[in-house]
């Protein structure tokens, strides 16, 4: 039987692409075969990913500078990945923000347009822009990733969690307007152990998971990489309009 999860010939483009889960998609995909565009909005990181990509697994690499929360960002980095590679048959909108703020009443105009700009807009813009040039030619994979946030957002994350259930519609929209060839699926993350759980207070985290949490702890960056390959290659192949849950059985954000 072939490898269920070979993306050899195929580009993935990821946004928020040079650390944390991002990062590990970028690797897995491209030890599976597929040439990777690593997008972010700090240029260095992306480069020196790159240059690992291109030194372990001998995959093309592409680092690219953008900023998703942009409008005419995101269509600079569909044009330049079309431009280099000719193609894209799978997307990652992973980049995220989350900010603290001291109350729900404190929150700014500005902080909520950036909350909503990088989490909701930037990811549609992407998928229609991607998408339509999917459509257009071979078809492709779009992957969201959203957050538990969106269905169990705590008063800390209540704007990123109202953008990333809006991450959810738009999922199941774009699922519809380009199907047949392209699948658009949802990775809804728990509780993950990446630059953003620096925030958090680990003792008070460590003991909720205790009860909370099935597994008992806080999920590694590349146990993303599952569902990730999933979706990304033909294992699949009937699976669109999904919202995947990988959470270590957790019902609660973790802000």
């Amino acid at each position: 039987m072939s490898d269920l999860f070979d993306l050899t010939g195929k580009v993935a483009a990821v946004t928020g692409g040079s650390r944390g889960m991002g990062r590990e998609m970028v690797l897995a995909f491209a030890q599976h075969g597929a040439d990777v565009v690593i997008a972010s909005r700090k240029i260095d990181a992306c480069e020196e990913l790159a240059e690992e990509v291109r030194d372990t697994t001998g995959r093309r690499a592409l680092p690219v500078a953008c900023h998703v929360g942009y409008w005419d960002q995101c269509d600079d980095l569909c044009e330049t990945v079309y431009g280099e590679f000719g193609r894209c048959d799978v997307l990652v909108n992973n980049a995220g923000l989350s900010p603290l703020y001291p109350s729900l009443y404190e929150v700014t105009e500005d902080l909520y347009t950036k909350v909503l700009d990088v989490n909701l807009k930037g990811p549609f813009r992407l998928s229609a822009a991607f998408g339509k040039r999917m459509f257009d030619s071979d078809g492709g994979s779009i992957i969201n990733v959203s957050s538990v946030a969106a269905i169990e957002p705590t008063p800390n994350e209540t704007a990123y969690g109202a953008a990333k259930a809006g991450m959810h519609a738009i999922t199941k929209s774009f699922a519809r307007e380009y199907g047949p060839k392209v699948r658009v699926n949802c990775i809804m993350p728990g509780p993950f152990l990446t630059d953003i759980s620096k925030a958090w207070d680990m003792e008070v985290f460590n003991a909720k998971a205790e009860t909370d949490i099935a597994l008992r702890r806080g999920g590694e960056a590349d146990e993303i990489v599952g569902a990730a390959l999933y979706f990304a290659s033909a294992a699949s192949s009937y699976t669109t309009g999904a919202i995947l849950k990988v959470d270590g059985g957790a019902g609660w954000a973790a802000g």
